[in-house]
């Protein structure tokens, strides 16, 4: 039998629906069922609250950026240290730009907003210092670079005496006139006594990064590149390299400057002075301060 329907009074568009096939027991079922705690409004209380409690606490900040200068020798390398680094400050994000410190520097000093400088070269941040553009004691030096003679891994050549090869057209360096890296291989040619030979052969790259690219590419016989991307995983098995004598050219001191006052920038600066940082550093190759 279809279920029947009473209006209840003064409920307009409100209605109250029963069974009319009811057993002899159905009073009593009925009955009970009205004795039986209300629980639906109860869930909906409890759902109200949960609502309300969520909209009303507060949203988790957005991270911290830190916009980083960073010399393009530490491509690889930066690049596992912001990973890391990120595991264990969790509220900073890195927004790295790679490139010549020669030319960072000339940015910076035009005002160009980074919040760090990692430079190939400390005299850039040291200058930049005592020019008032860093924040106060913040100049600090994290690493010592060095330099290969690179050659790709299908070359005849040997890198050990690549520049003095006669089939060799091209040789890559990067830019002496803002490239740390180039200057240092410019100072290991004259050293070497080979610089006479080879300056007709010089390609130069914008940055050390550039120079490896140039080598890759074809468009270099042979370059000389950072230790730090020759031995990248990337990089280590499509080369060759020999590392040239410390001695040959002066000391790569590279350091570091904090230009925009940040906890987040501190952070980073301790981080990287940290075992952590340092332990990642000398994987890629570079000698660290005191060493």
């Amino acid at each position: 039998m279809m279920p029947s329907t009473q209006s209840l009074p003064g409920g307009a568009g409100l209605r109250l629906a029963w069974s009319a096939e009811l057993s002899p027991q159905s009073h009593s079922a009925v009955h009970d069922r009205r004795q039986e705690p209300i629980v639906r409004p109860t869930i909906a209380i409890t759902f109200l609250l949960a609502c309300l409690s969520s909209a009303c606490s507060p949203h988790p900040h957005p991270p911290h950026t830190l916009s980083i200068a960073a010399a393009a020798d530490l491509n690889f390398a930066l690049e596992e240290i912001s990973r890391e680094f990120r595991k264990a400050h969790p509220a900073v994000d890195l927004e790295i730009a790679y490139g010549s410190s020669g030319n960072f520097y000339s940015q910076i000093r035009n005002r160009a907003p980074f919040d760090v400088f990692l430079s190939a070269d400390v005299e850039y941040p040291r200058k930049l210092a005592q020019e008032g553009l860093a924040a106060r004691d913040s100049v600090f030096v994290y690493a010592v670079g060095r330099i290969v003679v690179w050659v790709p891994a299908q070359s005849p050549l040997d890198p050990a005496t690549a520049l003095q090869a006669n089939a060799v057209r091209h040789v890559a360096i990067a830019n002496p006139q803002h490239a740390p890296y180039g200057r240092a291989a410019k100072a290991a040619m004259q050293s070497l006594g080979v610089y006479g030979s080879v300056e007709g052969k010089l390609v130069l790259g914008e940055n050390i990064a550039q120079t490896l690219q140039f080598v890759q590419s074809g468009a270099a016989d042979a370059g000389i590149v950072a230790l730090s991307l020759a031995i990248a995983p990337p990089v280590g098995d499509r080369g060759r390299y020999w590392e040239i004598p410390l001695g040959a050219y002066p000391k790569m001191e590279q350091g570091g400057v904090i230009l925009k006052e940040s906890a987040a920038a501190r952070e980073l600066r301790s981080w990287l002075l940290a075992p952590e940082g340092r332990s990642i550093l000398k994987r890629y190759g570079f000698y660290l301060p005191g060493e």
